[in-house]
């Protein structure tokens, strides 16, 4: 389909004697013809990020939309604004489907003096065909995240199976190849298209559910389904997630930090609620520890394979040192048992006399009941500090 749309970006280009550039509705760039001049004004900053990162920024995507380009039924010119950027003026060619606007063609403004009403007016002919195989994809695409959501959430048994099958069955033989799935949350707002991230096979808006959460109030996660050429490809898909990510955590204004994660990766289908179940413990084992960012891999999250498994709440011996009232103590408690119970170690990182870490030792043992000169009470001690992070 990518071809498809190529071609009729060249077959604008071409009619109109002027580079072409096809982005979808959220200003991802999905197709660019040729550019061939000398004119340096051609290559604004705003047209080479569009073509260089594949997207725009949300200013650039504001200052356009402010023309009214969403609701145009026709060409909209569009003046140079060389404080924003913007060294050449353009004509936006809006593609739509049954009245949808779908995605934005841009042409230069002023190449050619001959670019005419009625050469656009074939142009728009020719973006009807592109609104239409666009619309053809979030079709595709919104079948693919039903088959999606239905094998994540689906019981074990009967049901699962069959929601395996029909997503083998809508995936074809690329569905025996090895994928890794990603998670985003919290999300919010609209699935994002399925080309967001490289090789991505279907994605599907569904509840984290988190185990720390009970499901009804669980954040909504985005999941995605990721082809891979081999184990060690990972980097592109991890690189459009960490941009995905960031465009969650600003959505709508809420100012809140989205996370994100990845699991082991896997041949075929058979196994992707378990991989799902990796990609959300690996997200939320980055609340926990921000290094493991910004997509945190289950091979890499150590004792969080654990932790995040752990039932909800606090053991009652610890509880005492949760509250909000001993925090420095709390802290005190984790550096120790991180710097395996080494005082010197200990006073150092925290920046204070050993004499001060022994008293706060001895608070810390008066208030839980636990001896920290016994392994099994540190361990209870630190994995209750860890999994309190989650």
């Amino acid at each position: 389909m990518k071809d498809d749309y190529q071609e009729l970006v060249d077959e604008i280009s071409a009619l109109l004697g002027v580079p072409a550039t096809l982005e979808n509705r959220d200003f991802g760039l999905i197709a660019f013809g040729a550019h061939d001049s000398d004119d340096d004004t051609a290559m604004d900053p705003v047209r080479t990020r569009s073509i260089l990162t594949r997207k725009s920024t949300p200013a650039v995507r504001d200052w356009f939309e402010g023309f009214g380009i969403t609701r145009a039924t026709g060409p909209v010119r569009i003046p140079a604004a060389p404080d924003a950027g913007v060294y050449r003026g353009r004509i936006c060619l809006p593609v739509r489907h049954r009245g949808m606007v779908l995605g934005y063609v841009w042409l230069l403004d002023g190449s050619d003096p001959g670019l005419g009403d009625s050469r656009l007016a074939a142009a728009m002919e020719v973006t009807s065909r592109i609104g239409d195989l666009l619309a053809e994809e979030r079709r595709a695409g919104a079948d693919l995240a039903r088959e999606l959501r239905a094998v994540l959430t689906s019981a074990p048994g009967w049901q699962r199976d069959m929601a395996v099958t029909e997503l083998h069955t809508a995936l074809g033989p690329s569905a025996d190849g090895l994928h890794v799935v990603l998670c985003v949350t919290p999300w919010h707002g609209e699935e994002p298209q399925v080309r967001a991230v490289p090789g991505t096979a279907a994605l599907c808006t569904l509840p984290a559910a988190p185990a720390r959460e009970p499901a009804a109030d669980s954040p909504e996660a985005l999941a995605l389904l990721v082809r891979l050429r081999s184990a060690d490809a990972l980097l592109p898909a991890l690189a459009a997630t960490a941009r995905l990510r960031e465009r969650a955590g600003g959505a709508g204004g809420r100012g809140t930090t989205a996370l994100a994660g990845a699991s082991d990766p896997r041949r075929g289908l058979a196994q992707l609620p378990a991989a799902w179940h990796e990609a959300v413990s690996a997200a939320r084992a980055a609340t926990a520890q921000p290094r493991l960012g910004p997509v945190a891999q289950w091979p890499s999250i150590g004792p969080y394979r654990m932790l995040t498994a752990l039932p909800p709440g606090t053991d009652p011996a610890v509880r005492p040192l949760m509250t909000p009232d001993h925090g420095e103590l709390a802290h005190t408690a984790e550096v120790f048992l991180d710097c395996a119970g080494q005082a010197g170690r200990t006073s150092a990182a925290l920046g204070i006399h050993r004499q001060t870490l022994y008293y706060r030792l001895a608070r810390i043992e008066q208030l839980t009941g636990l001896d920290l000169d016994e392994g099994e009470d540190r361990l209870l001690l630190h994995m209750s500090l860890k999994a309190s992070h989650l």
